[in-house]
């Protein structure tokens, strides 16, 4: 009786051991894809066209230098382009090009490649455009489509643009992001916010006032800075942040004066009906007192 119960027994286990064999499993997460890797600057040609790449290039990391003429602060295309436009989830320009031309709500119409660098140039640079077609931008263009190189036109690679935040569990705050500032931003950007200068040389950029972005820039935009500082801040030591501190310090940085928004209408309540109404942009809000966007229109260089 014993024996029989038991084989029983072991009928009933081993059965139910096929059964969940046989049931479905839950599925395994995804892999995280894997952003593409741009050549590296060693593989760039000689002959005429790796002039063009290398022109580029120069205009992305040194800005001011190398076109004095269109740059009006003390930033570089680099400085929000991280790793010369290398890196991803830091607006990496190799997963920018093969999406150009693309509808862009901010002026209304299909855009090319060129006229979103020429954006570029008015608002993050606060200088003025390059001409289409012209020299500056073509460069630009030739050294973007080499690290693009072997991707698939019309497809937004993993890396592209910066990574998603999710939404702070707190109302962002100028005291914390004041606070969080002094612990994680001061050391590189000043104290102050005016960037570090050795001599004549920008070695980090100013993040508001004259010789910073203006306020038609994207990263005048909360929700945007705030998705950059969380990835890439401080330098190469992105993600360590905590999301409510990346919102704070992006909302406490975005509530300085900068330079004028070139979309300027003479009134800064319509302007910012007209371009800033959504909840991220300070343009126009009170802060300390002081109304943002009643500064000066003009180059802070």
């Amino acid at each position: 009786m014993r024996v029989w119960l038991f084989s029983i027994g072991a009928a009933i286990a081993g059965a139910g051991a096929a059964v969940l064999l046989l049931a479905p499993q839950p599925a395994a997460a995804p892999a995280r894809p894997i952003a593409p890797q741009p050549p590296p600057e060693s593989a760039i040609p000689a002959g005429p066209d790796g002039d063009a790449i290398r022109r580029g290039l120069a205009i992305i990391t040194d800005t001011r230098t190398a076109v004095p003429q269109h740059s009006g602060n003390a930033l570089r295309c680099s400085n929000c382009h991280l790793d010369a436009g290398r890196r991803a989830g830091a607006a990496p320009l190799w997963a920018a090009y093969g999406n150009f031309p693309v509808w862009r709500a901010k002026n209304g119409m299909i855009n090319s490649f060129e006229q979103r660098v020429q954006d570029c140039f008015v608002y993050s640079i606060n200088g003025k455009p390059p001409p289409l077609g012209g020299e500056v931008l073509v460069a630009v263009s030739a050294y973007a489509a080499w690290l693009a190189r072997g991707q698939t036109i019309g497809t937004s690679p993993p890396g592209r643009g910066f990574p998603t935040i999710a939404a702070p569990a707190l109302a962002p705050d100028d005291g914390r992001g004041q606070a969080a500032y002094a612990r994680h931003c001061a050391a590189c950007h000043g104290a102050d916010g005016q960037g570090l200068i050795d001599g004549a040389t920008v070695v980090n950029p100013p993040l508001w006032g004259p010789r910073s972005y203006n306020w038609g820039a994207g990263m005048a935009t909360v929700d945007k800075a705030a998705a950059f500082i969380r990835a890439n801040m401080p330098l190469g030591q992105g993600g360590t942040l905590s999301v409510q501190d990346a919102w704070d310090i992006a909302w406490f940085i975005d509530g300085h004066a900068r330079p004028q928004d070139p979309r300027f209408t003479g009134d800064v309540a319509a302007t910012r009906a007209r371009h800033h109404n959504q909840t991220w942009s300070r343009y126009g809000t009170r802060v300390g007192g002081e109304t943002l966007g009643n500064d000066k229109p003009g180059a802070g260089a």
